[in-house]
């Protein structure tokens, strides 16, 4: 499967891109960055440096840097550290962005990979969104795009209503979910059910103690934020779930649902089901073989060396 991650990096992230090149189900063709858990400048910066650690050749073509109707966006440092690599503030690359901007490149490639390219998208939606803009034949021409994103039967984790990925650009996810995209939303009703623990860390530094010490290392300021805040004992596998999604949706409890964003007031960003209506339907995950995805995502991940 081709694929391109559309991302903000990020510790899940980089669990996610770490898991995508170990998949020999997925031929990642290329990353796409934007604002997020840190500030798009950043968010390449980190891009490039997990593909130095994996020593892959791939473009990053750099995307949407603020939000489309938003003006007080702030990344978040409490949950990914301030440089998105929890602790890890040494982060340096010697490449340079690809020439084509996210938009221009998401575009491009589903056009040369018609009906083959698969989108996970893992951050806010306007890279997203400003594709659709830019092409109104962009949703025909992809396979499919599979968003982590949304709350929709659960709890937000940034209100009580709404989760990270939506609340930060509601309006592009709301125009992404209009749109005539083939749609699988990943949300937290799946994701915070597959935890990744100390004890997963410690075993990806053993088998692979490169890129899996590296993600130990981060890990654990993750870990801590879901030990103080979520009171979870393990912190989510958000963008590998939607990853893992991609290339095993029998992993998944599927439903077709119309999703609406809501725009303004005290539940902005929250995911919402419209009963009877037959525009924004999308394919939602309810639930999640849990320990199969976790297996899956362990089981790759200390063979990356």
């Amino acid at each position: 499967m081709k694929m391109i991650i559309d991302t903000d990096p990020g510790i899940d992230d980089a669990m996610a891109i770490f898991y995508a090149h170990a998949a020999p189900d997925i031929d990642l063709v290329g990353l796409t960055t934007m604002f997020g858990n840190v500030h798009v400048t950043q968010a390449t910066r980190n891009a490039h440096f997990l593909l130095d650690m994996l020593e892959l050749d791939i473009p990053v073509a750099e995307g949407a840097a603020q939000p489309y109707a938003i003006d007080d966006f702030e990344p978040s440092a409490h949950v990914h550290g301030p440089e998105g690599f929890g602790h890890v503030v040494d982060i340096s690359s010697d490449r340079t962005p690809h020439h084509e901007s996210a938009a221009e490149f998401l575009v491009r490639m589903a056009r040369e990979h018609k009906g083959e390219l698969v989108i996970a998208a893992v951050a806010p939606l306007t890279n997203i969104a400003d594709a659709i803009r830019l092409d109104p034949e962009f949703g025909r021409n992809v396979a499919k795009i599979v968003v982590m994103g949304g709350a929709v039967d659960c709890a937000g984790n940034v209100t009580a209503h709404a989760e990270a990925n939506i609340f930060h650009d509601p309006h592009a996810a709301e125009e992404v979910f209009a749109s005539n995209c083939n749609l699988v939303l990943v949300g937290l009703d799946v994701t915070l059910q597959t935890l990744c623990s100390e004890g997963d860390f410690e075993e990806m530094a053993r088998h692979a103690p490169k890129t899996g010490g590296f993600l130990k290392q981060i890990g654990a300021f993750y870990l801590d934020f879901y030990r103080s805040v979520e009171q979870h004992d393990g912190c989510g596998l958000h963008d590998s779930t939607a990853v893992i999604a991609c290339t095993h949706p029998e992993l998944f409890t599927l439903e077709e649902a119309a999703i609406e964003v809501v725009l303004d007031g005290t539940s902005i960003g929250n995911t919402v089901r419209q009963p009877g209506k037959a525009q924004n339907m999308i394919t939602v995950c309810t639930d999640v073989d849990a320990d199969r995805v976790n297996d899956l995502f362990l089981s790759r991940v200390c063979r990356n060396g």
